[in-house]
């Protein structure tokens, strides 16, 4: 895993220049037509638009099934924003042109997919050899009669990253087995922790979480029921799951334990790199990007510990247009790219974890190790928090306008206000924005 961190940058400058020329010109002559694909002269081309660092690109996986398929051409178009990409894809379905054959889907957006977009994308219920994926994993991209708009690439499982440098300054034991002990099982635990960290830590101005929201979305990943219930009501104000997680989150945020530092937002990468906080909860797909921006300075200072509890956050499925005009050729690529051995390859390049359950049984994702994080044992340590994920993930139209909106709410309580006004405000702008 010693290449991750090297490859996860040029992998991001790519990406964001392949973002910024997409937002600029869109999909070019794509625009006027259904999708991008095509065959001519005996060769076929599939087109591709995906989002942030997926890893089906930066891992060279395009052009080894081109070697391997020589009358096939791979063209990937990259946005580096999902938020943006995802808002493109929505008004090029409703004009039901200017798709790519193959589109990324973020979980999030799984069940609006589902539910007001089944018609226009492929099923692969029927498609041979996709049996290997972890059944919850399939089931956020099923639509209720049984058809399976996409294949999933990576799962988000969770574990916290510290700092064991700042760990050691608070007079907190250090080894990762021994600090996963610390909160073993409970929240709560984990907070306490920070309450112990805040009143021991001799070594400047340094909080003990990046943000109230991180512990949160943690806490909330962790039912099977968040912000929908199975029958696809909002539960978002009156599920105790929530109420719980809001209110730990905000007893972090009161008492001064987090750097108000909200996980992707401004100020956070600049806190990662000048160590500004000791721990954030850390799905596996986040580490590439603390190694990147933490930088080279704090490689080894950091380390990865089993969370409290498992929990899902995050991942990503490769749906088929239902208009590609190449759609059997563009889900065989899909298959293709989601197999177990791909999925092990992804891994062991950036550490996407693997949603194929062959895949995380393998030797090369169970022996892998993150060079930056002190050698830790992420196959074993995210793919043991994978298996303890909920069965059953129900999800609903609005799941990622809601987080953000919970996100800001908790900023609110960081910044001073009450969490019970923090709570209004936030119900308020949710029943805005779903309706």
């Amino acid at each position: 895993m010693g290449s991750l961190g090297s490859l996860r940058t040029r992998a991001v400058a790519a990406v964001a220049a392949a973002g910024a020329l997409a937002l600029v010109v869109g999909c070019s002559s794509s625009d006027d037509s259904v999708t991008g694909g095509g065959k001519e002269d005996g060769k076929t081309t599939i087109t591709m638009g995906l989002y942030g660092v997926m890893g089906i690109k930066e891992t060279g996986l395009l052009e080894q099934y081109e070697k391997e398929n020589p009358d096939v051409d791979i063209k990937a178009e990259i946005a580096g924003d999902e938020q943006t990409y995802y808002t493109a894809l929505q008004t090029r379905l409703a004009a039901g042109k200017g798709l790519k054959d193959i589109q990324g889907i973020e979980i999030g957006r799984a069940k609006e997919i589902t539910e007001t977009q089944a018609d226009k994308f492929a099923d692969f219920s029927e498609m041979s050899g996709t049996d290997h994926f972890l059944p919850w994993k399939e089931s956020q991209i099923s639509t209720e009669d049984g058809k399976v708009l996409g294949l999933g690439t990576d799962i988000g499982p969770m574990a916290v990253c510290y700092r064991k440098d700042y760990f050691e300054k608070a007079g907190l034991p250090t080894d990762r087995e021994e600090v996963a002990k610390l909160w073993e099982g409970d929240w709560t635990k984990y907070v306490e922790v920070g309450r112990t960290f805040k009143k021991d830590f001799k070594g400047g101005d340094v909080a003990y979480m990046d943000a109230a929201s991180g512990l949160f979305n943690a806490m909330v990943y962790g039912y099977p029921e968040q912000y929908y219930d199975d029958k696809g009501e909002l539960i978002y104000d009156t599920n105790p799951a929530v109420k719980e997680a809001w209110n730990l989150a905000a007893d972090a945020g009161e008492e001064g334990l987090s750097a108000k530092l909200r996980q992707f937002q401004p100020g956070w990468d600049p806190g990662l790199a000048n160590g500004t906080f000791a721990t954030a909860v850390c799905p596996a797909w986040m580490l590439s990007h603390i190694s990147e921006k933490a930088g080279a300075a704090n490689k080894g200072k950091w380390d990865v510990a089993k969370a409290p509890k498992g929990a899902n956050w995050g991942g990503s499925f490769l749906g088929v247009v239902e208009q590609s005009p190449v759609k059997e050729e563009a889900k065989k690529l899909v298959a293709w790219l989601t197999a177990p051995e791909q999925q092990a390859h992804i891994f062991k390049e950036i550490g996407n974890i693997p949603s194929s359950l062959q895949a995380l049984e393998s030797a090369d994702v169970k022996s892998a190790k993150s060079e930056y994080f002190s050698d830790a044992p992420i196959g074993q340590i995210f793919g043991a928090a994978a298996q303890e994920i909920p069965d059953k993930q129900v999800l609903g139209r609005k799941d990622g306008t809601i987080k953000d909106t919970f996100s800001q709410g908790l900023a609110l309580v960081e910044q001073g206000t009450s969490r019970d006004e923090a709570w209004k405000t936030t119900t308020e702008r949710i029943e805005k924005a779903v309706g």
